[in-house]
């Protein structure tokens, strides 16, 4: 490992975004730190990158990695790479937050692969402890899985990240890790010879391991930071990178906390926010459709709420009077409190712990989960669900893919069609279908595997679909239809929007009607007397 060069006092040298740009030579591989919608990006190195291609041409074609996708839906983080001669190859958990990007994949004008959030920062780690990569059955049966696709969202991506393996007769996969040059990462505090300290951040994730990668291949490490200490000042437990694995620093006193929030004491763990401050889920279809959702809690359960519809749960669960009950958490690290909706997805508030990244998917993959909460875009006969790539949207999985190979029990929750559907609750007992959604959901075959039905089915998982207009249970056998709302009809709303065989329950029940009224629900007690059922 190549030591950090110093002066005599030990002190970092602090340079300006503009020269960290400076550093990043064509074809480097950069790790860039952080997560999502702007928790931890180092965004002002990330622009001067941008702004230095921009003036200059250079560097070119590099390959950025991340474990999740960098940008706000619009013209931050990765959006600003949107030019395939600076961006050759893109690795991260998804494509979502970065729109430009993704059109530059669907054209071909960039390599991309998608692989799962939890194998990417778990690799951090291995790969920085020089092991020869990351060894899991996360993504077995999946579009990861070399024998369909190997993460590929691009034709001209043609290398081989994930390699099928067979330890003592079982199949893994191999997660390869990446020659990164250069690391950049955020942090709060750096006193001056360079220790990091994250206490304002919403975020922890595995900025040590992202270090360690540049560092034992003699790359160097820049670290963005709001604010600089005197040496010797940090409390060192809340040291998150020693000095030792940092070159250089550059200082932004105008970091946000995230794209959307400048700073929140909450988010930083600092404070707990009043519980009169949650604010209440919008009446409409999405929140009748959480409110199904949220009637599978149980007393003690410990929880994941993906990103998408199933993210007003929590709220779901707060309006209820219950939350507190379960442990919710969030992939990049939240356990216990509510996780942050919206563009703040992934931070967290009234936590009991915020968590390296890393550990929160050993927690997972672990058999940690009781339920997960997440959505789907296409869903076939098989029981397989695509949520990675559908026509024009290149998504990725995030965390998708360990979230539902890790839980006992997974609750799919979506529309059942999509394109100017107009479905609403009708504020008594069912829905108002005034228009059905043009496209198809649910389909013979889905475009990408994200979640395989028969891999489910064989470990045992218990999983199930919640839709605008009807519930429907994975058997071994195929789809159930359980539920229906009143106000559709089962042959022409449902049973005839899908386009393959679903069975139906004998003793198919109607749909709650409390979830198509503009109150709580009043369920706090049903959910109470799980725990002794």
């Amino acid at each position: 490992m190549k030591r950090t060069a110093r002066d005599v006092s030990g002190a970092v040298r602090i340079i300006s975004a503009a020269e960290a740009a400076a550093l990043v030579e064509d074809g480097a591989c950069v790790y860039f730190g952080g997560s999502g919608g702007g928790h931890a990006v180092p965004e002002a190195i990330i622009a001067a990158i941008a702004e230095r291609h921009a003036a200059t041409g250079h560097p070119r074609k590099i390959w950025a990695v991340s474990t999740v996708c960098l940008g706000d839906w619009d013209k931050q983080g990765y959006n600003r790479f949107a030019n395939p001669d600076l961006l050759r190859r893109l690795v991260a958990s998804g494509l979502t937050n970065s729109p430009a990007v993704a059109k530059l994949v669907y054209e071909n004008k960039v390599e991309a692969y998608t692989l799962p959030q939890g194998a990417l920062a778990q690799l951090t780690r291995e790969a920085a402890g020089g092991r020869p990569g990351l060894i899991t059955k996360v993504g077995l049966h999946t579009f990861v899985d070399p024998r369909h696709g190997g993460g590929r969202q691009s034709a001209c991506s043609t290398d081989d990240l994930v390699e099928l393996i067979e330890i003592k007769g079982e199949e893994y996969l191999l997660y390869k890790p990446f020659p990164v040059d250069v690391s950049v990462i955020r942090g709060s505090v750096a006193d001056e010879r360079g220790n990091i300290t994250m206490e304002d951040e919403a975020f922890v994730g595995e900025n040590f391991s992202v270090a360690m990668l540049a560092k034992r291949r003699g790359g160097i490490v820049i670290a963005q930071v709001q604010r600089v200490a005197a040496a010797g000042s940090l409390n060192p437990r809340a040291v998150t990178v020693p000095g030792v694995l940092v070159d250089y620093l550059v200082v932004d006193p105008e970091q946000w906390q995230t794209y959307a929030t400048k700073y929140s004491a909450a988010y930083a763990g600092r404070m707990r926010a009043p519980e009169a401050e949650f604010p209440p889920v919008a009446f409409d279809i999405r929140k009748a459709i959480c409110r199904r959702g949220a009637m599978e809690l149980t007393p003690g359960a410990v929880v994941n709420i993906g990103f998408g519809i199933s993210n007003a749960i929590p709220s779901i669960a707060a309006e209820e009077g219950f939350w507190r009950e379960v442990t919710l958490t969030a992939e990049q690290g939240v356990i216990g409190g509510l996780p942050a909706p919206g563009g703040d997805a992934g931070a967290g508030i009234n936590y009991d712990m915020l968590n390296a990244q890393p550990d929160q998917f050993d927690f997972y993959d672990g058999g940690g989960l009781d339920i997960a909460f997440l959505s789907f875009a296409e869903v076939d006969r098989h029981g397989n669900v695509n949520v990675s790539r559908f026509g024009k949207n290149l998504i990725g999985v995030g965390g998708f893919v360990n979230i539902t190979q890790g839980a006992r029990k997974v609750v799919f929750s979506g529309t059942l069609t999509a394109g100017g559907l107009d479905i609403r609750p009708d504020g008594d007992t069912g829905v108002v279908l005034a228009r059905d959604g043009k496209v198809r959901k649910w389909v013979d075959d889905v475009e990408q595997i994200s979640f395989s039905g028969p891999y489910a089915r064989s470990l045992g998982q218990e999983v199930m679909f919640v839709t605008d207009r009807a519930v429907f249970r994975l058997a071994d056998d195929g789809f159930v239809m359980t539920e229906i709302a009143r106000g559709v009809s089962l042959e022409r709303d449902v049973l005839g929007r899908i386009a393959f065989p679903v069975r139906v329950a004998p003793d198919l029940k109607a749909m709650d009607p409390r979830l198509f009224r503009d109150r709580p629900m009043g369920i706090a007690e049903e959910f109470r007397a799980k725990a002794t059922a």
